[in-house]
Formats: structure tokens, C-alpha cells, sequence
């Protein structure tokens, strides 16, 4: 057994301390590890980035369930919302898989490195600003299902939940900060399932490592994912001891060291 599989829980318990933490999901944390550790598996170069991104969503999965279950019980769930928002996630997020695996690595490699130093900026911005409306009617509509196109377009080409993208659509509408995040939590679900499902489904050109489906490797996405179930609880708890604008700053400087790192790697 190799390294990279004690690497791996320790790539899931730091994706969720950062989920717990910021309310982030941990495509973010998890693509740039997996794309450094997946090589010393047998993973063709061609075949590295498809693969980091389809089974950083199917460990999203496995963990978001958990956390919109979590959010549910606390009633921070918009359920009409994530309705509106569900088909066009479903349809974005497959068409996304489809597309993401014509595209050469470098290519890939780009796109999330500047999908990384937006979400930096808009930490370091603290935007959007909460614009809290007592009328939760607005939140729900064809826009929504339009708007969940694109986020799951986006967010299975640069495997994430979709949080950085579905909580400022939702605050900008005036849905509450703690409701927005548990409503993008359940939607994560949706584009992490659409999307795993596709990148499962599609046949690698390239030998994949033994319990791999497709571009997802299984047994990394399990161990992934329990060890984040295990931590976000523990990053939940930080949170509420240690400042969020920090936090956030802290997290947005790592953000740009990523896309740096990812923007200059060469496999």
C-alpha cells in the first residue's frame, strides 16, 4: 500500500474541517490533492484531471447527504427553492461531465485554478452583502431551474458542490445566509449525484486503477468521505470559536496558492 492511501483520509478530514468551518464544500480542498496523489496510482496523465474531479464529487455525495440532512433538521433548508433548482442542476451537471473529459488536461487544469482565485476574491470581498427578506416567495421560479443549469455545468467541470455559486444567487434573492448554505447543501447533493453518475458512466481511454467505475475511483471516494463525515462536525465547532472573516481570508490566500500551483504543474 502506498502512501497516497494515508494521504487520502487526510485530504478528506482537511475537505471537511474547511466545510464545517466556512461552509464550503470540499471539491476545492480535494481536486488539487487528488490531482498530485492519482499518478502514483497508474493514472494516465490524460486521465488525472477527469478522474480528480469525478471522484471529488462522488465523496461529495457520500458527505453532502450528511450535511443536508444536518441542515434539514434544523428547518435552514429551502425546499420549494432546491426544487426549482434541481432539474436544471441534474441536466447542467451531466452535461458538464460529458464536457469536461473532451477537454485536454491543461485545459482543465486552467479552468479550476481560475474557478479558485474568483472564489478568493469573492471571500476577500465578503461578497455578496446578506440582503435578508422576511418573503421567501421570490426564492423559487423557471429562473431558478435556468440559474441551476449553469451551476451544474460549472461546478461538475470544476468538481464542487456548488456552494460558492448557489449561496450568492440565493443571498442576492434575499434568502438568509444560514438558509442559503443549507439550500445549497441539498443542492450539492444533486449535482454531486448528476454528476458522479455521468463521470461514472463515460469510458476512460486509459487503464484505471481496480475498483475505479469510469472516472470514478470508489475506494479513494469512500475513504474520502468518511474521514470528511468525521471532521465537518469537528470544523462546526471551530467555528463558532474562531473568527470567520480570518477564516475566510486565510482560506482565500490557500485558494491562490492553489491556482498558482495548479496553473504551473506539469504532469
Amino acid at each position: 500500500m502506498g502512501l497516497e492511501w494515508l494521504l487520502y483520509p487526510l485530504a478528506g478530514i482537511l475537505a471537511g474541517l474547511m466545510a464545517g468551518l466556512l461552509g464550503v464544500g470540499g471539491g476545492l480542498v480535494l481536486v488539487p490533492i487528488l490531482v498530485f496523489l492519482l499518478p502514483h496510482q497508474g493514472v494516465n496523465d490524460a486521465s488525472v484531471m477527469p478522474m480528480a474531479l469525478a471522484t471529488s464529487l462522488a465523496s461529495i455525495f457520500l458527505t453532502g447527504i450528511s450535511s443536508a440532512y444536518a441542515h434539514h433538521k434544523r428547518g435552514a433548508v429551502l425546499w420549494i427553492t432546491t426544487y426549482w433548482l434541481a432539474p436544471g442542476l441534474l441536466i447542467g451537471a451531466a452535461l458538464g461531465g460529458v464536457f469536461a473529459v473532451q477537454l485536454e488536461a491543461r485545459t482543465l487544469k486552467i479552468a479550476v485554478a481560475i474557478f479558485c482565485v474568483l472564489v478568493a476574491v469573492q471571500m476577500l470581498l465578503a461578497w455578496p452583502k446578506p440582503k435578508v427578506l422576511a418573503d421567501t416567495k421570490s426564492a423559487r421560479g423557471p429562473l431558478y431551474s435556468l440559474a441551476g443549469t449553469v451551476i451544474g455545468f460549472v461546478s461538475s467541470i470544476v468538481g464542487i458542490g456548488g456552494g460558492s455559486l448557489t449561496v450568492p444567487l440565493l443571498v442576492t434573492n434575499g434568502i438568509a445566509p444560514v438558509r442559503a448554505v443549507g439550500t445549497s447543501s441539498a443542492c450539492g447533493v444533486v449535482i454531486a449525484l448528476s454528476s458522479a453518475v455521468t463521470y461514472a458512466s463515460l469510458s476512460p481511454t486509459t487503464d484505471m486503477p481496480i475498483g475505479s467505475l469510469g472516472f470514478v475511483n470508489v475506494p479513494v471516494a469512500l475513504l474520502i468521505a468518511v474521514a470528511s463525515i468525521l471532521a465537518a462536525p469537528i470544523g462546526a465547532k471551530w467555528a463558532h470559536r474562531l473568527p470567520a472573516a480570518r477564516l475566510k481570508q486565510v482560506f482565500a490566500g490557500f485558494l491562490l496558492l492553489v491556482a498558482a500551483i495548479l496553473a504551473n504543474h506539469e504532469f
